[in-house]
């Protein structure tokens, strides 16, 4: 691994610290692991689709499958 030294508040280093504490590992683990994510999560699959999460908007509002509004959208070739 490379070395690298870092810049971060020290309420935020606190924190790493804290969490470190209460699960065993250090805090330098966390933060690698934080960079890990980062680069897998954002720079890495940044474009692909596999990695957009699902989210719930609500249920239906109006039922398309039936009357005008189906037939607007698919020009009545449903």
């Amino acid at each position: 691994m490379k070395p690298v030294t870092i810049n971060v508040s020290e309420p935020l280093y606190q924190l790493f610290k804290e969490t470190a504490l209460g699960s065993d590992r250090t805090a330098s683990e966390l933060i690698r692991e934080a960079m890990e994510d980062y680069a897998r999560n954002r720079i890495l699959g940044a474009s692909t689709l596999e990695n957009w999460k699902p989210i719930s908007l609500g249920g239906i509002k109006k039922d398309w499958a039936l009357g005008d509004f189906r037939d607007e959208m698919l020009d009545d070739r449903y």
